[in-house]
Parts: C-alpha cells; structure tokens; sequence
C-alpha cells in the first residue's frame, strides 16, 4: 500500500506533464482533420468540396481538402502551456480565412499584367471573395469528450501506479 506522500508525488509529476501531453492530444485531433476532411463537434460536417475550375487555370481536383503543400498541417502546434491552459496554433497567414470561411470583397487597383511576352492592361474592379468554412481548429465537443477521457486515464494510470 502506498503511502499519502507517495501518491502526492505521483499526482504532481503527472500535474507536470499533463499539459504538453493535453496539447498533444488537440494537435493530433486538428491534424485528423486534414485527413477525414471534416470538423468533428457533435456531428461530424463534412468539408465543403473543391470548387471545379472554370476557367482552365492550374488547380488541384484530386486529394485532400486544404493540402497542396501540406505546409498548413504541419504548421498546426502547441503555442504556449502554462500549469492552467495550453494553446494551439498556426503562423500560417491564410489559416483563419479557411477555419472561419470568409465572404469579403475586395478591390483590384487597375495594373498591368505580363504574360509570355505580353503586356496586357487591367482595370480595376470589385472582387467578391467567397470561401467556405473548412474547420480545423476551435471547441469542440469531441475533442473535450478527448480530452476528458486522457486526463481520466492519465491520473488513473498515477494513481494506480503506486499500488492504490
């Protein structure tokens, strides 16, 4: 039987480690993401598909949602930890716009544009940007079902450890 101080020991040693660990957890379930192509609350929602390209430009129609490069997945990591709260992000510049989904417009300043050896003018116009919500990171309920079950099983594991 182990004693009081022992299973104290155990416990804070856990304590330590658990929040490098919780974030672990929530960077694997936002990079599942990537490859079930689709965000999971509740329910899961299916991402919306690619668009088809219209207009014969050099677009991807195979392969998954949101990884050409793959350098969005990857970016996805642990920010900070504290003994409270741990935080997970990317750097990745367009990330919000394909997490949130975005419906701006935006203006094109008139400009001259180049192309195999010719010079073409532009004019000005309006832009309306739309792009659908293909969430990735945010709360979820199935990641905190996650990560109430690891931290249940993490102090269990502690615990049981020393002989309780």
């Amino acid at each position: 039987m182990a004693t009081f101080k022992e299973i104290e020991q155990a416990l804070s040693q856990c304590l330590t480690t658990l929040p490098n660990q919780i974030g672990t957890v929530a960077v694997n379930f936002a990079k599942q993401r990537f490859v079930s192509q689709n965000w999971h609350d509740t329910t899961a929602e299916p991402w919306d598909p690619r668009k088809r390209n219209r207009r014969g430009g050099k677009k991807r129609q195979k392969g998954a949602i949101l990884v050409d490069s793959g350098r969005l997945k990857r970016s996805i990591r642990i920010v900070s930890t504290t003994t409270a709260t741990v935080t997970i992000g990317t750097d990745v510049a367009y990330a919000q716009i394909h997490n949130d989904g975005c419906n701006a417009r935006q203006t094109v300043r008139a400009h001259t544009r180049k192309a195999k050896g010719r010079t073409q003018k532009v004019g000005g116009f309006i832009r309306l940007m739309k792009m659908p919500r293909r969430r990735f990171l945010g709360d979820s309920a199935e990641l905190t079902r996650l990560l109430t079950e690891f931290i249940t099983n993490e102090l269990n594991f502690a615990i049981n450890e020393k002989g309780i």
